[in-house]
């Protein structure tokens, strides 16, 4: 493990894109949206997926040039063909399109089909919050979280992503899957041979278990619930887009890497001044997170932080001192 500076970091990162043949769109989303990811300490969708990327790219189940074709049927409502791009470009290409439309409307949404794994949601809500908008952003995975009351997956571990400017600092930020760990928190545990630090996972009999190597799907937060709430953006990522759902997706890992992914993504885009102004929604969310930030804590030491909080300082600390980098990304980039 090495500590590279974020900016080096992203410069390689478009470099060794470019060179294995993606466009300057599509290497300057993933780099970007990697390495922001990788500063806000979500190491599981940040720097170490470039590899994986680089591998789908070379093989043909990433198109790095897409020729992105819009359909226009509703003013606010927009589909997207991502041309079985990166989903990071498919993402800052519904930024892209959205914010213009909500900006003319107040609103507007992009649905999107024949994309590819996106990285954390966060990377798309974030930037249309620095550009003033509120944002949802939502994707589907392949099937990898426990089915209520049953042994096996059915849902992926389907995130939901909402991102609103704050003033004076970074958006109010909540990007979450409906399970307690992402997959690819499995699959960092076990390149660092730890266990994982609760029974978040169950095995192929659907019980429980904290060992990596057993784990065959995920626990839902809230049982019932976090299922429910994959089942959810499972109907807008792929009813919506006419891409596969649940099990019928291609694995990301267990699957051809020159198959494609056909995965669907679904984002909203709105103003926040349809009954206050811009002024006074800065104000009051600012108030609350403050006042958040100010509660008496449970126990000496903590802290009580609004969603976001720990990304914004992990954040500012590698901006300072930079990202801790896996040896194979580093193989590859340097």
């Amino acid at each position: 493990m090495k500590i590279i500076d974020h900016s080096v970091l992203k410069t390689k990162s478009k470099d060794i894109l470019k060179k294995f043949g993606a466009d300057e769109f599509s290497a300057e989303s993933v780099s970007k949206g990697l390495v922001e990811t990788s500063l806000r300490g979500v190491d599981s969708h940040g720097i170490r997926l470039l590899p994986h990327y680089i591998n789908a790219l070379k093989n043909g189940r990433i198109n790095g040039a897409p020729k992105f074709k819009t359909n226009n049927k509703y003013p606010a409502l927009i589909g997207l063909d991502a041309d079985n791009s990166f989903g990071h470009a498919a993402g800052f290409k519904s930024v892209e399109i959205g914010m213009k439309i909500a900006e003319e409307h107040g609103i507007s949404a992009v649905s999107v089909l024949n994309s590819s794994h996106p990285g954390a949601m966060a990377s798309f809500s974030l930037e249309a919050a620095r550009n003033g908008f509120c944002s949802f952003s939502f994707t589907h995975a392949d099937a990898l979280i426990q089915s209520y009351g049953g042994k096996n997956p059915f849902f992926g571990t389907n995130p939901i992503c909402f991102a609103a400017p704050r003033k004076n600092e970074e958006p109010f930020c909540l990007d979450m899957a409906p399970t307690f760990i992402p997959w690819n928190k499995i699959l960092e545990t076990k390149e660092t041979n730890k266990l994982l630090e609760n029974k978040v996972a169950v095995d192929s009999n659907g019980n429980p278990t904290n060992n990596p190597l057993d784990a065959k799907a995920l626990i839902g937060i809230g049982n019932y619930k976090g299922f429910a709430l994959a089942a959810m953006v499972e109907v807008l990522c792929s009813t919506m887009s006419g891409m596969p759902f649940g099990p019928h997706i291609s694995s990301m890992y267990k699957s051809s890497i020159k198959e494609k992914r056909k995965l669907g993504q679904f984002y909203i885009f709105f103003k926040n001044d349809v009954n206050v102004d811009n002024e006074e929604f800065m104000n009051t969310l600012e108030k609350m997170t403050l006042e958040v930030r100010n509660q008496e804590p449970n126990h000496p030491g903590n802290k009580v932080q609004m969603p976001n909080d720990p990304q914004i300082k992990t954040s500012q600390e590698r901006l300072k001192d930079g990202i801790p980098v896996m040896e194979n990304v580093m193989e590859l980039l340097f």
